[in-house]
């Protein structure tokens, strides 16, 4: 059996050539700006005239649903949606308002196979998941049907969540949740349809829920607009005994403040 000892020696002989391999690609592959094609010194950058216009989530925010206020109403706030319609997850945040930018960098990596997006994108995402990262069990991405999943060849959300765990090391876990109904897709639905649409489509096999059951779960999915695919999936989880729930997404699609 190999020994930690040559395992190490392994990883610092590799590194160097990991090193060069990246420099030849970039040199090949210059590194562009993901929003303006602008040359940028990282493959996994913004450049700074486009970085000014991204419509980042910043506090002030509803403490549940995570939606951006007009004003500041003082720490802990809770917008009226969030008081009288509460969810059934813990709490929600998301990176960036689902515009410009944003959006496109949503669609390449959803329509245009973009997966080398992924990486930046979940740095933002940990960024905005004030804290519920580092103290997540694991992160569970939203998974796609096996039927949708053969078509696409990959699921978006489990990009992401791959990278959110990887890069705050904690654990990855795209097995705990599965999606046993085959829905039609989200997009042109209404709130209610999306709803209807999508209940009961997830659970959590049998033989895992012990693994969920109190645990602090981070559930990933691309962008949050009615939340009804992310409710879905959040109540499945805390159907199987999970402790606390917090929905992270790279956008969200809202009509403006509260």
């Amino acid at each position: 059996m190999e020994s930690d000892q040559g395992r190490a020696s392994i990883r610092d002989r590799a590194g160097p050539l990991r090193r060069l391999a990246a420099l030849a690609i970039n040199l090949v592959f210059p590194p562009v700006c993901c929003g303006c094609g602008r040359l940028t010194g990282d493959a996994r950058a913004v450049c700074p005239s486009c970085w000014a216009k991204i419509p980042l989530i910043e506090r002030p925010y509803c403490e549940v649903l995570g939606m951006p206020f007009t004003f500041d109403p003082g720490e802990g706030a809770v917008s009226p949606e969030a008081i009288a319609n509460p969810p059934v997850f813990d709490r929600l945040r998301s990176a960036a308002i689902h515009e410009g930018i944003v959006r496109d960098l949503v669609h390449g990596l959803k329509y245009r196979d973009r997966t080398d997006l992924a990486p930046m994108m979940a740095e933002w995402m940990i960024r905005a998941g004030d804290g519920a990262v580092a103290a997540a069990d694991m992160i569970v991405p939203v998974p796609l049907h096996a039927f949708r999943l053969w078509r696409r060849k990959f699921n978006q959300a489990a990009e992401l969540a791959r990278f959110v765990a990887k890069h705050s090391a904690r654990t990855y876990r795209p097995d705990v949740l599965r999606r046993t109904k085959r829905t039609s897709r989200q997009v042109g639905l209404g709130a209610r349809a999306r709803e209807a649409n999508v209940r009961g489509a997830f659970s959590v096999p049998e033989g895992l829920r012990r693994e969920v059951a109190g645990k602090r779960i981070v559930l990933v999915d691309d962008v949050y607009t009615t939340g009804a695919t992310v409710t879905a999936a959040a109540r499945a989880l805390k159907r199987a005994g999970a402790g606390d729930v917090t929905v992270l997404t790279f956008a969200m699609a809202v009509s403006g403040p509260i």
